[in-house]
């Protein structure tokens, strides 16, 4: 059974830090595009950062220097650091995996097969 975690979301203030993980069950990263996604009320959803087997990573301008995507093969686990964090930072996000073999990652939802449940962000003072 394919599964997909994320987990570390919370309540930050404003220039505050996260770090969200995302585990998966049933299958490896190791070959695996990982892509964090996140949707705020009212919004679109849209792609943040993103992260190939090959190590290769894509970040949307709005988070690029504050946001950093990597990968812990032995524990099948992807993390995603948010550093200097804003208000407009605030949504769910959510960890998606493309299990296509050695594909270069983007930031399109379409792209990715298997979602997990999200986690809640708060950046608010």
């Amino acid at each position: 059974q394919v599964q997909v975690v994320e987990s570390g979301g919370g309540l930050v203030q404003p220039g505050g830090s996260l770090r969200l993980s995302c585990a998966a069950s049933g299958f490896t990263l190791d070959y695996a595009a990982i892509g964090w996604f996140r949707q705020a009320p009212g919004k679109e959803r849209e792609g943040v950062s993103c992260i190939s087997s090959s190590n290769t990573t894509r970040h949307a301008d709005s988070v690029k220097g504050r946001f950093t995507i990597s990968r812990d093969n032995a524990k099948n686990t992807v993390y995603l650091q948010m550093n200097s964090l804003k208000p407009d930072d605030t949504a769910v996000y959510y960890c998606a995996v493309d299990r296509r073999l050695f594909r270069t990652c983007v930031l399109a939802s379409a792209e990715y097969d298997y979602w997990g449940q999200g986690t809640q962000v708060t950046v608010s003072s």
